[in-house]
């Protein structure tokens, strides 16, 4: 920020050695340009002073949400294939039913299909039934 403030000073010093008078229109013009200037350094200065108080206060909550993420989460690998093997898909039979009344389409397990082959569907919380054409084991 200091180079904003030196080549102002530097304009002003300019405008002083070049014996522009303040009172003629172009020193006028020249005087409240520099002032401006000086303005906008001032205001660039304490913009930069604010963003840098903003990212500490964020640095401070990203530690903070570290923190908060280990002790929920404790230290699970996201890389960890653990997880990935005890709830693998295909371990599921999956059976896709489009709701008669709402035309939503259903993904509904077949170990969790009632023995009569109805079931709620979750949108519009009619019954409907689930009857299979194909081998699909579900009822």
């Amino acid at each position: 920020m200091d180079y904003l403030y030196e080549r102002i000073a530097y304009l002003r010093g300019l405008s002083e050695g070049l014996e522009i008078e303040e009172e003629s229109k172009e020193g006028k013009l020249l005087v409240h340009i520099i002032d401006a200037l000086e303005d906008f350094a001032d205001a660039i200065s304490d913009l930069n002073e604010e963003q840098e108080e903003l990212n500490e206060y964020v640095d401070f909550i990203d530690e903070d949400l570290a923190d908060l993420e280990e002790e929920f989460y404790g230290e699970f690998d996201d890389e960890s294939d653990e997880y990935d093997d005890e709830y693998d898909d295909e371990d599921f039979d999956y059976v896709e039913v489009e709701c008669p009344f709402c035309e939503e389409v259903v993904y509904l397990d077949t170990d969790l299909i009632p023995e009569d082959g109805k079931v709620e569907c979750p949108n519009c919380l009619r019954l409907i039934s689930c009857e299979c054409d194909d081998d699909c084991n579900c009822h």
